[in-house]
């Protein structure tokens, strides 16, 4: 009985240990974090790549009207939550709440603040570090030569959006990864659309920013990036597509090789 008790006590500290938080602050009046806490926040993304996010939590001081706090609260809430999206974190599971003032201690910039709930498997950084083979993306831009155009395999987005599928996270960041292991390459970031001849929204240049802010947010130098689109003028399949299939792999993102 005893030892049944002190592994549940065990059990029970280690999902207690796992519930972290970490803040971000915010200038006044402003829901964009200061320059400060942003960097604190990218260095947070790249030493918590596997943190799962529960709670976005959005918080302002006592100055104002509490309608426009708590307005004020949200957006600064949606900020951090768009910033983690991009920078490939699941949060569309997450909570995102604006308590405004209500926790208000009075007009410090500790009041100014989003917190992230998040956890991390205490034994995630125990687990022995595994040189993995090369994939056949990381092979084909190892080959490449200047001027070669390679899509991104597995980066596709949601029909007429700039959102990626949940497919699509891990060759981001292999993507990242085989900059990080190549400082002398440059890419140019190609974006397109399917099932449309006409683009609207500028969907496809969404995309191909997306994948540019999320490379220089996580270290890699402007001068080694650029981003353009096509919108629909350069389908691999012929619009309109026959299927499904076809629609998923117009939509994408290629890369083309500037320097390597």
């Amino acid at each position: 009985m005893k030892r049944l008790l002190a592994c549940m006590s065990f059990l029970i500290m280690g999902q207690i240990q796992a519930q972290q938080q970490f803040t971000v602050y915010f200038d006044f009046d402003i829901d964009e974090a200061d320059k400060q806490s942003n960097k604190k926040l990218y260095d947070w993304i790249k030493e918590n790549p596997h943190a799962v996010v529960s709670k976005i939590c959005g918080y302002t001081d006592s100055v104002g009207e509490a309608i426009y706090n708590t307005d004020l609260s949200e957006r600064r809430a949606a900020y951090i939550y768009n910033l983690l999206k991009e920078n490939g974190f699941s949060v569309d599971d997450a909570e995102k709440i604006g308590y405004g003032e209500t926790k208000a201690t009075g007009k410090s910039i500790k009041d100014r603040k989003v917190v992230i709930h998040y956890s991390v498997s205490p034994s995630i950084n125990e687990l022995p570090v595994q040189e993995k083979d090369p994939t056949a993306f990381a092979k084909k831009v190892a080959d490449a030569e200047k001027g070669d155009k390679i899509v991104i395999p597995n980066l596709n987005f949601y029909n007429n959006t700039d959102i990626m599928l949940n497919t699509s996270k891990p060759v981001l960041r292999e993507l990242l990864d085989i900059l990080q292991k190549n400082p002398v390459l440059k890419i140019d970031i190609q974006g397109h659309i399917c099932c449309q001849k006409k683009e609207e929204n500028e969907i496809s240049l969404k995309r191909a920013v997306l994948v540019y802010k999320f490379l220089i947010n996580n270290g890699i130098a402007k001068d080694r990036l650029s981003y353009k689109s096509f919108g629909s003028s350069r389908p691999i399949h012929p619009l309109p597509e026959k299927n499904e299939e076809e629609r998923i792999a117009n939509r994408r993102v290629e890369i083309e090789i500037l320097d390597n």
